[in-house]
């Protein structure tokens, strides 16, 4: 079996390197990796490659940034050429980024099998693009991979078939388990003379949080405030520190000596943070069920969720932008009341053994199916009516 495998930005790159290790580890599995380069600067793409012992793509579609419509498009425009020549049995997919959608639709067109890791995820705000691209690819997806029983049950209420759909747990934890002990600290742990369990992790890039001056202001007033009694470490993200240079904020972000402003880090250096810290303000999903299996608390700057299991379950507070919320769970934290919550099932770092297994068992009768002669009303495969 040939398995093309889709990542293309920072989010895809803990979940797909556990699934080719796996692929890897089978001889008669064949992994054929396709990077899009959505995520293509050296501190978003190449340091997880080599942190994560990702191999070299097979194909670097070397997409880049722009608009959503741009971005998408630049995917399926560069991809199927790549599909076609490598002629995978199955497209797998992960997330919920552009090069998702992207790539999950040029395969559907194609009839080649597709797919989704960590389907069924929804957090029920269509303002996100990232809840149009969960909706539309597990909408075109054929097999459908799980991480919750909320995910479950999420797809089948839309309507698709149970054989379609496998629980396989959080493939994401398959790399925190994989990595927690080569964890490091990075240079700004020295250089700010951090301590274990005193200090808060912060991450934030999303539009809603950082793309206007009155937002974007609040969080760092709010950070300013935290700063007085505890160091506020806050790595930033391309997107945000744009954004403070865009709206004149990062002469305010840099008066206070208790928030440390740093570089996006490997993903080893931020794991040792996260996991070393007192608490983590976040608006980042991936970090949601990172701080869960970490018992760590977490503070999501977000109305929703698409992983309300990290609620439910684990260490996660819903906080949106409420400066007296915010303040008062950090409070908590800080006096160790915060929240510290179980890993919920199957996160169990053996996700990618599932995956695999699904994959053998699904992918042969997709692949029959798609093989069936068409009815006399399908539309012709250029796109015409019939």
């Amino acid at each position: 079996m040939r398995i093309l495998c889709v990542v293309g930005a920072r989010p895809n790159f803990m979940k797909i390197a556990p699934i080719i290790h796996e692929i890897r580890r089978h001889p008669d599995l064949t992994p054929i990796l396709v990077h899009t380069g959505q995520h293509y600067d050296a501190s978003m793409s190449d340091a997880f490659f080599r942190d994560l012992d990702i191999p070299e793509p097979d194909a670097h579609l070397r997409v880049g940034s722009g608009s959503h419509a741009a971005q998408t498009a630049g995917v399926m425009i560069a991809f199927e050429p790549v599909l076609s020549q490598q002629a995978p049995d199955v497209v797998v997919v992960v997330g919920d980024v552009n090069s998702t959608l992207a790539c999950a639709l040029v395969a559907a067109k194609l009839g080649v099998p597709v797919a989704h890791v960590e389907a069924g995820l929804r957090s029920r705000d269509r303002t996100m693009p990232e809840e149009i691209n969960r909706l539309a690819t597990d909408a075109i997806a054929d097999i459908l991979l799980t991480p919750s029983e909320d995910a479950d049950a999420n797809l089948r209420s839309e309507g698709v078939a149970p054989e379609r759909i496998r629980r396989v747990g959080n493939v994401m934890i398959d790399t925190l388990v994989q990595q927690r002990a080569r964890a490091t600290p990075p240079s700004l742990w020295h250089e700010a003379g951090l301590a274990e369990g005193r200090y808060l992790y912060v991450t934030m890039h999303r539009p809603a949080n950082v793309d206007t001056p009155e937002m974007l202001g609040h969080f760092l007033g709010i950070f300013g405030e935290i700063q007085r009694r505890v160091p506020v470490v806050w790595p930033l993200h391309p997107r945000t520190r744009a954004r403070l240079a865009e709206f004149g904020l990062m002469d305010s972000a840099r008066q206070w000596p208790g928030l440390v402003l740093g570089e996006p880090l490997p993903y080893r250096e931020s794991l040792w943070l996260m996991a070393s810290s007192a608490g983590v303000i976040t608006d980042s999903g991936g970090v949601q069920e990172e701080t869960t299996a970490l018992g760590i608390p977490c503070l999501t700057a977000r109305p929703n969720t698409e992983r309300p299991i990290t609620v439910t379950h684990g260490t996660n507070t819903l906080v949106g932008s409420d400066r007296e919320r915010i303040l008062c769970e950090v409070a908590a934290i800080l006096d160790g009341r915060g929240k510290r919550g179980r890993t919920p099932p199957l996160w169990d770092g053996h996700a990618a053994e599932r995956i695999i297994a699904a994959l053998r068992e699904l992918v042969p009768a997709c692949r029959a199916a798609r093989q069936s002669p068409a009815p006399a009303h399908a539309p012709r495969a250029n796109g015409e009516p019939g």
